[in-house]
């Protein structure tokens, strides 16, 4: 079939509900691939699939077609051969996985059959995704390849957001995400040449800027609001942010990364980022997403993690000698989420406070130096949580 393709990594409901719809809406045929062998079969078994966006204003519905889908367990010959002669490549696999996926794409970009270079766009909730799948490819790359990588392969890191909540029961293929949704992606790295033309992604000169307003707003507030709604035994996100006391929590956790972000990138103006916030908050709140606490609470070893969401813009902070009060309350909550079902990484929390002494368990859980500026605050509620917990 003549026309642009679209490999993606990662079948699941961002993969389906989001990449795809875009890809699939700018006429790129899509090829899913994933190792999850009853996903793949599924997806292989439906011709099509409905995506339904949901917002304040009520719903709306898009049938996703054009795509097919390889299992990279059995057939990995054919992902390279498809990488080989694509235009683009996205994931959202978890920035975990993303070694994984790196052998098959440097191999695909080994065998390029197409003149133009190959997009490589890593779609995940991390600081500069696309540059850790790069370093993981590039040591795959024959040697002819990486004298000549421009004329094979452009990477572009990439800021996604979008809310996909727990899929109703027997949802199949299909995707309910929310409506609103931003996804923005470097531009330099394709000059002199166009990037790639897909519908709804912002193309920019500079995205620090909005990966940072993104990861520090919308994932710092929505995981405060779970960790602090689990906390208090609250099942989804808008009846945290329905709790007067629990909203200001989250409120107040934000006025601090706000003024992180006005500080650090000139051009967000107070009244910009104050407006940013106020919308973010309005969106988690919306009570048809049903988010529930602990979806949004899952993973709180990467959470806690050096660049994240609550480490991130409080060390920030820290060194510029300005407050970060409220996010310790955040750390805290975060500290406390052990032990939920269905988490791996809440019993590897438990595990890691229970092992390990107040200095180790703040080293290896959130990356801090003990000469940082904030590890001896953070180190004291880990000394807290651990003296609660035994």
């Amino acid at each position: 079939m003549s026309g642009k393709k679209g490999i993606h990594f990662g079948g699941g409901n961002i993969g389906r509900g989001f990449v795809a719809e875009f890809l699939h809406n700018s006429g790129y045929e899509v090829v899913f691939v994933d190792v999850m062998d009853q996903l793949i079969e599924t997806l292989q078994k439906t011709p099509e699939y409905t995506v339904t966006e949901i917002g304040p204003d009520g719903e709306t519905k898009f049938t996703i077609n054009n795509y097919r889908a390889i299992n990279s367990k059995h057939e990995m010959e054919k992902v390279i051969e498809e990488i080989a002669t694509a235009d683009t490549v996205t994931c959202a696999v978890g920035p975990n996985i993303l070694k994984f996926i790196a052998a098959p794409i440097a191999k695909g970009i080994n065998a390029r059959k197409k003149s133009e270079p190959l997009a490589v766009i890593a779609c995940e909730n991390a600081i500069g995704a696309t540059d850790t799948l790069r370093g993981f490819i590039e040591k795959e790359l024959d040697e002819d390849t990486k004298k000549n990588i421009k004329d094979k392969a452009r990477f572009a890191n990439s800021a996604i957001d979008r809310i996909v909540p727990i899929q109703p029961e027997g949802s199949g293929m299909n995707v309910m995400i929310e409506k609103f949704y931003e996804w923005c992606v470097e531009a330099k790295p394709f000059e002199p040449s166009s990037p790639p033309d897909i519908k709804g992604v912002h193309y920019v000169e500079d995205l620090q800027p909005y990966i940072e307003r993104k990861l520090f707003t919308v994932n710092t507030g929505h995981a405060t609001a779970a960790y602090y709604g689990h906390n208090r035994g609250k099942q989804y996100i808008h009846e945290v942010l329905e709790d007067k006391e629990l909203h200001d929590i989250v409120q107040n956790v934000l006025k601090e990364t706000a003024h992180l972000i006005t500080q650090k990138h000139d051009h967000i103006s107070t009244e910009e980022q104050q407006d940013y916030v106020q919308n973010i908050v309005k969106r988690i709140s919306n009570p048809v997403l049903k988010d529930n606490v602990e979806r949004v609470g899952r993973a709180p070893l990467r959470k806690l993690s050096r660049k994240e969401r609550f480490i991130g813009p409080a060390a920030h902070l820290a060194e510029m000698g300005e407050s970060y009060q409220k996010i310790l309350g955040s750390i805290e909550m975060c500290l406390r989420f052990q032990n939920v079902e269905g988490d791996e990484e809440s019993a590897e929390l438990a595990k890691k406070l229970k092992s390990m002494s107040a200095k180790e368990a703040t080293q290896d859980i959130t990356g801090l130096e003990p000469s940082h500026p904030l590890f001896a605050d953070v180190e004291k509620l880990v000394e807290k949580v651990q003296g609660e917990s035994k």
